[in-house]
């Protein structure tokens, strides 16, 4: 069989007696459990039974017993089991004795079993290891809380896209340390790395060449044991311009400098698009909601916008987009990621964040990468009586409140970003094909949209090339 365990010997130096040792450092696959970082949306479902599937085959082909292989979102009732960390107790106790590894992927992961075996077998199980691609970032970032920042280079943390390990001996020592001490999980792969690391007390990110993020078709990737399937999916026709009703949320000390941006990058490529502010501005024109500005929060002018777009004031379109009026988003992106969905179930889709997962909080889309509602989503929100408790509360926080007391799933996509390409690692951004950021704080917001967001060749591509996979 391909994946035997193997025995290195080692003998120590003695006089009169010798000890010899043997260190076991393979496993067979019954020993790795595959974690799979599920959604519950039903694509998302759909996605990570493919690749378990695809695992399976790989197992049954090199003629070995099936690993143990879970879907994230099914394992427990918490909400906060897509942060990982406290997911960690249910790992423990029921693989803590007699697995080795804990390997998590993403839907898109791709993985070759057989190199994956060649890397899990340089490593001692029994130690603690962390091991994946790793990430830096070249500046201090806003969405890291300005960590490391008189060396932000120095500190590595996982891209969850080539899949990363964590050895038994690890997970069953994190099972029992202290929760991390903020409220709030932003990105998630640097706050997990940090958690591991724990000011220095834990291991670093261990690199490890193989894990990749080169799409599977490359010449390059036949060396990786680990791929990803594309930058981006496309289930189909994309979801029409005149299907998406876009919002842009703004106020009048923005309309000079802000709008004209809109107006200039992205809005052309809408359809329907209204803008909504505190001030009635016909030239631009904008929408007067009644609703006055607020220096935060925006839950008030939200919820306005909520109950508009169900009314006859505006048509009736099956998809609901928010955006602020300094977020830069690609519409036909958007449009082709949407032909995966199901309008008719309540889908709520965008950048995920969360708050108090460790302690049975909620997860919420966060606004300035921009926020997408299926028109079930709006009806079922304002059926249940959700509703701002001041106009300048947050708004997405709110919306995550109200979608967790009605079970429905707030969806993550990685291709929305609330901050600007500079506050995300490099090689992160390089295996995207990005939907939208958010700010123009100390950058040209026309220069960005033009670099990363304008050019639509490669969604062209990746439509054509699923077609000839179909």
């Amino acid at each position: 069989m391909l994946l035997q365990k193997k025995f290195h010997l080692k003998i120590w130096p003695c006089l009169g007696i010798c000890y010899v040792f043997f260190s076991v450092f393979v496993v067979d696959l019954r020993e790795v459990v595959f974690v799979i970082q599920s959604q519950r949306n039903s694509f998302h479902v759909q996605q990570a039974e493919k690749l378990r599937k695809d695992l399976l085959l790989q197992a049954q082909a090199l003629q070995e017993s099936p690993p143990v292989i879970l879907l994230l979102h099914t394992l427990t009732d918490n909400e906060g089991d897509w942060s990982i960390l406290p997911l960690l107790p249910y790992l423990s106790s029921q693989f803590g004795k007699n697995s080795s590894w804990i390997m998590f992927l993403e839907e898109d992961t791709r993985v070759k079993l057989h190199k994956l075996h060649e890397v899990l077998k340089k490593f001692d199980r029994r130690k603690e290891w962390f091991l994946g691609k790793p990430l830096h970032d070249e500046e201090s970032t806003i969405i890291h809380h300005y960590a490391f920042s008189e060396n932000p280079a120095a500190f590595e943390y996982p891209d969850f896209s080539a899949g990363w390990a964590l050895s038994i001996s690890l997970v069953n020592r994190l099972e029992r340390q202290e929760p991390l001490k903020s409220d709030f999980t932003i990105d998630l792969k640097h706050e997990v790395a940090l958690y591991i690391w724990e000011d220095g007390k834990g291991p670093r990110l261990t690199g490890i060449p193989e894990l990749c993020t080169f799409p599977e078709h490359k010449p390059r990737a036949q060396y990786c044991a680990t791929t990803v399937s594309s930058h981006s999916p496309v289930c189909g026709q994309p979801v029409k311009s005149d299907n998406i009703f876009v919002a842009v949320k703004t106020c009048k000390k923005f309309h000079s400098d802000r709008v004209p941006v809109v107006k200039k990058t992205w809005a052309k490529r809408a359809s329907l698009l209204e803008y909504y502010s505190d001030y009635a501005d016909p030239s631009i024109p904008t929408i007067d909601l009644g609703v006055p500005n607020t220096e935060r929060g925006h839950c008030g002018k939200t919820f306005a916008i909520l109950r508009r777009f169900l009314s006859s004031h505006v048509p009736k379109t099956d998809w609901l987009l928010i955006v602020d009026d300094d977020t830069l988003i690609s519409l036909p992106r958007l449009q082709a990621l949407l032909s995966c969905y199901d309008s008719s179930e309540p889908v709520c889709l965008g950048e995920r964040y969360g708050y108090g997962l460790g302690q049975g909080g909620y997860s919420y889309i966060t606004g300035g990468g921009g926020m997408v509602f299926s028109r079930e989503a709006v009806v079922q929100l304002l059926a249940s009586g959700c509703k701002c408790y001041s106009n300048d509360a947050p708004d997405d926080m709110v919306l995550g409140m109200c979608l967790n007391a009605l079970r429905v799933p707030v969806t993550h996509s990685p291709l929305f970003h609330q901050a600007r390409p500079e506050d995300y690692a490099k090689e992160f951004l390089a295996h995207q094909t990005p939907i939208s950021f958010h700010k123009h704080w100390n950058i040209d917001p026309i220069a960005v949209f033009n670099k990363w967001l304008l050019n639509d060749k490669h969604t062209e591509g990746l439509q054509k090339s699923t077609k000839e996979e179909l």
